[in-house]
C-alpha cells in the first residue's frame, strides 16, 4: 500500500494543482458559485479515487511482491499478474532468471572441471614424490636428508591444495564413523615423525580412558595434522613437547593440542581463522600461509565439531577440538 501511494503521489499532486488552477481561472472570469465548484471538485476527486482503487486492485499482488523480500529465486514465478505492466515485468524477471541459471550452470560446470583437474594433478605429483622418497630414504648423506625434508614440505603443500579444492564438494567426500581418538592421534603423530625429529620436538599423548568420537577419519586426520604442524613450526626451542590430551567435558569429548612455542599476540588471536591472515608471526616465520587454521575451522564446522584456541606470548598455544 505504501509503495502504491508513493508511486501515485506525483499524479495526485498534479491533479490537485490542476484542479486549483482551473478553479482560480473560472473565479477570475467572474464565475463565483463556490458550491458548484466544490461539487465539481468532489465528483472529480471521486473519479480519481475510483481510478486509483482500480489500479491498486489490479496490481495489488504486484506491489505486495515488491514490498516483501523473496525467500527463494523461484518465489516470483508463482504470482498471477493481471495488469500489462505487471505481466511485462514478470516476463522480464523470468527471462533474466533463465539467463542467471544458465550462467550459474556454466560457472558450476567450469568450477567442477577445475576441481577435477586439481585433484588429478595433485595425485599425479604425489607419485614422483613417493618415488624420490623411496630413493633417498636409505641414504646416510645429509644432503639426502635435506631432500627428504623438502619432500615432506611438498607433500604437505599438495595435501593442502587437495583438501582446499575438495572443501566445496565436502558432502560427497566424507564418511562419519566411530573412531578411537587415541588411535587417530597416534597415527597422525607417527606419520609426521620426520618433522618431530628435524625440529627436535616430541609428542606426548595423554588420554583419559578409551575415548571414541564420531567423525571422518581422513578429514579429522588432516585437521589434527594442520594444528600439529603449526604447533611444531612455532616451537623454536629444542627439546620441547607437543601435548595431545583427550578428555571428556560434560557430554562432549575434547582433544586438546598444546605447544610450548612463541604464542600468538592477543591482537592477532581473533583473526587467526581468517583466510590468508598470517599476523605478526607470519612476518617472522616465512612458511606461514594463513590458510592452515582457516581450513581447520571450515572442516570442523562441516563435521559439526567446535574449535577453541587460547594463547600466551612466549608460553604457547592451546587448540581444542570439541566433538
Amino acid at each position: 500500500m505504501k509503495l502504491f501511494f508513493r508511486e501515485q503521489f506525483a499524479l495526485i499532486f498534479f491533479y490537485i494543482l490542476q484542479l486549483v488552477v482551473i478553479t482560480v481561472i473560472y473565479w477570475l472570469d467572474g464565475y463565483h458559485h463556490l458550491k458548484i465548484s466544490l461539487y465539481a471538485a468532489f465528483l472529480s476527486g471521486c473519479l480519481l479515487g475510483g481510478y486509483l482503487f482500480f489500479r491498486y486492485i489490479t496490481n495489488r499482488s504486484f506491489y505486495q511482491r515488491l514490498e516483501e523480500p523473496l525467500t527463494s529465486m523461484e518465489g516470483f514465478t508463482s504470482i498471477v499478474q493481471k495488469s500489462p505492466l505487471a505481466e511485462s515485468l514478470q516476463q522480464l524477471l523470468k527471462s533474466q532468471f533463465r539467463h542467471y541459471k544458465t550462467d550459474l550452470h556454466n560457472y558450476k560446470y567450469k568450477l567442477e572441471g577445475h576441481i577435477q583437474f586439481i585433484n588429478q594433478w595433485v595425485h599425479q605429483m604425489k607419485t614422483p614424490l613417493s618415488v624420490i622418497h623411496l630413493i633417498v630414504q636409505d641414504e646416510d648423506d645429509p644432503r639426502f636428508h635435506a631432500i627428504g625434508d623438502e619432500l615432506d614440505r611438498l607433500k604437505k603443500g599438495l595435501d593442502m591444495v587437495l583438501y582446499t579444492a575438495r572443501l566445496d564438494t565436502f558432502e560427497r567426500d566424507f564418511y562419519v564413523e566411530t573412531l578411537d581418538l587415541q588411535t587417530v592421534v597416534r597415527s597422525v603423530t607417527s606419520s609426521q615423525k620426520r618433522l618431530f625429529i628435524r625440529k627436535k620436538v616430541f609428542p606426548l599423548i595423554q588420554m583419559d580412558g578409551d575415548l571414541s568420537v564420531a567423525s571422518d577419519e581422513k578429514w579429522l586426520s588432516f585437521v589434527i595434522t594442520q594444528v600439529m604442524t603449526n604447533a611444531i613450526r612455532y616451537t623454536v626451542e629444542e627439546n620441547r613437547k607437543i601435548y595431545f590430551k583427550g578428555f571428556t567435558r560434560g557430554i562432549n569429548t575434547v582433544l586438546e593440542i598444546r605447544d610450548e612455542g612463541v604464542g600468538i599476540p592477543p591482537s592477532d588471536l581473533p583473526r587467526v581463522f581468517d583466510p590468508y591472515f598470517t599476523g605478526e608471526n607470519g612476518r617472522n616465520f616465512q612458511e606461514s600461509t594463513g590458510m592452515g587454521l582457516h581450513l581447520v575451522k571450515q572442516i570442523c564446522e562441516k563435521l559439526g565439531h567446535h574449535l577453541e584456541i587460547e594463547s600466551i606470548i612466549n608460553q604457547g598455544t592451546t587448540v581444542r577440538i570439541v566433538f
